[in-house]
């Protein structure tokens, strides 16, 4: 049973139009800037915020169709681990897990012995009769994922899971997670800010810009291909578009391109950051696309420094602090940018 949702919202300006499927053991992350509609779509899947128009269904069983249907949050048989997890203060991290089998009616020593048994599968057995507060980020994560869980949700929702996480333990629980969301047949939709999470735990992204979808697909190819400014800069990607007549490409925003393989018509062209080498003096047999740039601002970025440069085309390039060092990088400094035509990836636009 897939999960189908036409999420149609309207709130002041802002318009909702979102259509969204989910098979039964498919990871969808719902990714996109601040005010792209994330979490407009994750409180209308949990049953807090009634459509403006559309449906949301799952098969035969509908949860929301205005103006006649709206199931409540409460009874949806969904599961919802946010942020900053919710756990229940004054209950332990059993009673916690059991809360919510307990809330669709389960009895008490049933609840208990399923919470049990979760907290075993997510490795927390020992920390069972321990509060929230006492626990740390990584452990509290999995409390609320395992109250999530418990009740055998049709559909998961993980808003930002790993967000109130520091970076060391963002990389065990991440990979913890992946664990168990393999294992779970319901359908799981994830939204992040965070690319690596997506690309890590998603078998599918779906990328949101002004309430709407502006790109869809396995990870692989958004990394390899995105259509957007906001796409290009979450996979890490120089991108453009332009006409391309032949080996050469008039780029839109000016400035041209030589590229590998021939093309005719509209097509995106991107590369890498990396893909850049920079030189003080026009380099002697240089690839064919080697043009005058001029530093804009010099950042470090992970383990390599990022440069922002002027053109056209402005691009990103990544280099070394050996190179920065070389090259004395400063703001305003006027640079040669080379790329080879083999780095760039060229496809209809």
């Amino acid at each position: 049973m897939t999960l189908d949702a036409k999420l149609r919202i309207t709130r002041g300006s802002f318009e909702l139009d979102l259509e969204l499927a989910i098979a039964p053991g498919e990871v969808v992350a719902l990714l996109g800037p601040n005010g792209a509609g994330k979490t407009t779509a994750v409180r209308a899947l949990a049953g807090l915020l009634p459509l403006s128009r559309g449906r949301i269904r799952l098969d035969d069983d509908v949860w929301d169709e205005p103006p006649k249907i709206f199931r409540p949050a409460d009874k949806r048989p969904l599961g919802v681990v946010f942020q900053d997890y919710l756990l229940f203060s004054h209950l332990s991290a059993l009673e916690n897990v059991a809360f919510g089998l307990r809330a669709r009616g389960t009895d008490r020593t049933t609840a208990r012995a399923e919470a049990s048994r979760w907290l075993d599968t997510m490795g927390l057995t020992e920390y069972a009769r321990q509060r929230p507060r006492s626990l740390s980020g990584g452990q509290a994560q999995r409390v609320a994922l395992a109250r999530a869980l418990a009740t055998r949700p049709e559909l998961l929702l993980l808003d930002e899971p790993l967000a109130a996480l520091d970076a060391g333990t963002t990389l065990r629980v991440r990979a913890e997670l992946g664990q168990h969301l393999a294992r779970f047949e319901g359908r799981t939709l994830l939204v992040t800010h965070d690319p690596l999470d997506a690309m890590v735990l998603a078998d599918r992204l779906v990328i949101i810009e002004n309430g709407r979808v502006v790109q869809d697909g396995p990870p692989g190819e958004i990394a390899r291909r995105p259509r957007t400014d906001y796409v290009a800069q979450l996979v890490g990607l120089n991108l453009y578009r332009g006409s391309a007549d032949g080996t050469t490409v008039a780029l839109a925003d000016g400035g041209s391109l030589t590229i590998a393989e021939p093309a005719l018509g509209p097509v995106h062209v991107a590369f890498p950051p990396t893909a850049i080498s920079l030189y003080a003096e026009r380099p002697s047999g240089s690839p064919r696309n080697t043009w005058p740039v001029t530093v804009s601002t010099v950042e470090q970025h992970a383990h390599t420094v990022r440069v922002r440069l002027d053109g056209p085309p402005t691009l990103l390039a990544d280099v070394t602090p050996a190179a920065v060092a070389d090259l004395r990088l400063q703001p305003g400094q006027a640079l040669w940018a080379t790329l080879k035509a083999t780095e760039i990836q060229t496809y209809p636009s």
